[in-house]
């Protein structure tokens, strides 16, 4: 999400608070992931406060943007913008560990279109460690977001039939 999406001469709070929205978060959502009190996050959106560069990298990296990019067009302050890091963890590792999924049950069904040998020994062996994985992070997850991830890419991964010599469909 792109934060120049928004109208010109945005606020860095009426930025926040629009990103928040959109990924229908409530401020006690936002601040529990930014390790900050609700009562921040509002003075933050309604503009009474300046967050520190810590919080704006927080806060860009929970909506997966550079700090440069969260500020870039609003009015927080200059001399702040310089002491910004250029880059911020933008994914946390349940997000991280869905996508490799993503990407290996992508990997196994080009393999099983190809119909090489050994592929449906090898695709057994991929989704077996990805059950491991995911129930692993299950176990540790807290955050709704990343449990419905989890639920979902266990249910991907479910679903997922071997299709060597046949014409189902391996996701």
């Amino acid at each position: 999400m792109a934060p120049d999406d928004g109208p010109v001469g945005e606020t860095l709070g009426q930025r926040v608070a629009r990103l928040r929205c959109l990924l229908g978060w409530t401020q006690q959502e936002l601040a529990d992931r930014a390790a900050i009190s609700r009562v921040a996050v509002s003075h933050l959106e309604l503009g009474i406060t300046v967050p520190s560069e810590r919080t704006v990298a927080l806060l860009a990296g929970i909506f997966h943007l550079e700090p440069l990019e969260l500020v870039e067009g609003t009015s927080y302050p200059e001399a702040k913008v310089e002491r910004l890091p250029l880059v911020a963890a933008r994914y946390t590792e349940v997000e991280l560990q869905v996508a490799l999924l993503r990407r290996d049950l992508a990997w196994l069904d080009r393999v099983a279109r190809l119909g090489a040998s050994g592929a449906e020994q090898i695709a057994d062996e991929v989704r077996s460690e990805w059950r491991t994985r995911l129930a692993a992070l299950v176990a540790t997850a807290t955050d709704p977001h990343e449990r419905r991830l989890l639920t979902e890419a266990g249910a991907t991964l479910a679903l997922q039939t071997p299709r060597i010599g046949r014409s189902a469909r391996l996701i």
